[in-house]
């Protein structure tokens, strides 16, 4: 028998994923397994994008609002627990699709990634403390002498990143970049990756028409009954950084409003750049299932 197939359908924030998701899975009589490192988290539903209850109850999706943001979460173990879900799938669909936009999760899934110790809880609390009190360019600093290479190769803004990456080599005594094999994992299941994409000025008027629509659903009231765990990783995102700042006072809301669609115009392009290396992905504006052959339109 053939294997069953995967078909990862990615893009930038804002592309419209969730909406050709749901239909695509609709025609497909499959279910949706979510790659989104945010929407996983139930507490942060509004500020993430969330698929609606609608589009919950059309398709069934996994890793949405299954976690929380008390709860320590990785690619590593996003990784094991999307396998499990996918080797379930198969038994009783021969398609499954994977929707998100987060390229280490999909990477995760597709790749693998390499064995890393488990977090050290403690080392962990330290860090984030240290960031929070010294800034974090005391830790790119600290990164840039104990580990060079991961100081050139990781995103030095992303501080999620920057103290997993000090974690690993203090609790280890290694380089993180030293315990990085990139050596792609097999899996059995045929993996078709689909980028949706639209023209830049297109894609950033949507981003900036849902980032007011987010406000109007209510984010606001969302981010500030987050505030308390504002040290939290999973509240390192775009959007909530800024609305804990206007609630420090340090902006006004139009101001907030404009850095939040600047910044997450900023993150849609890191993550095209992200993908432009992989040659897997085929890139469409549009998806449908026409005698049961998907097409694409280019």
């Amino acid at each position: 028998m053939d294997a069953p197939t995967l078909i990862v359908v990615l893009g930038a924030t804002g592309v419209g994923k969730t909406v050709a998701a749901v239909a695509l899975a609709q025609q497909l009589g499959t279910e949706i397994v979510s790659c989104d490192s945010r929407q996983l988290y139930r507490e942060m539903p509004v500020g993430t994008a969330a698929p609606t209850a609608a589009q919950r109850a059309a398709v069934p999706h996994h890793f949405i609002a299954s976690h929380s943001i008390r709860q320590p979460y990785t690619a590593g173990r996003y990784e094991t627990e999307a396998l499990a879900v996918l080797d379930t799938l198969f038994a009783t669909h021969r398609t499954a699709l994977m929707v998100g936009g987060s390229g280490l999760y999909i990477d995760a899934v597709c790749r693998g990634i390499d064995d890393f110790p488990d977090a050290d809880p403690i080392l962990r609390q330290t860090l984030t403390e240290r960031c929070l009190h010294e800034g974090l360019d005391s830790l790119r600093r600290e990164l840039k002498t104990l580990d060079e290479e991961s100081y050139r190769s990781l995103d030095l803004q992303n501080s999620h990143r920057i103290i997993r990456a000090l974690e690993v080599t203090i609790a280890t005594g290694k380089p993180y970049s030293s315990l990085k094999k990139n050596c792609r994992k097999e899996r059995p299941f045929r993996i078709v990756k689909i980028g949706l994409q639209l023209p830049r000025e297109t894609l950033y008027d949507r981003i900036n028409h849902r980032v007011r629509q987010m406000m109007d659903d209510g984010w606001i009231d969302e981010a500030r009954s987050l505030y308390p765990f504002r040290h939290l990783p999973a509240l390192n995102t775009v959007g909530y950084k800024e609305l804990f700042e206007y609630f420090d006072g340090k902006t006004n809301l139009d101001q907030t409003i404009a850095l939040i669609q600047q910044h997450t115009r900023n993150y849609a392009k890191k993550q095209c750049s992200y993908w432009a290396r992989d040659n897997d992905i085929q890139w469409t504006r549009s998806l449908n299932i026409e005698n049961g052959v998907l097409k694409m339109i280019s």
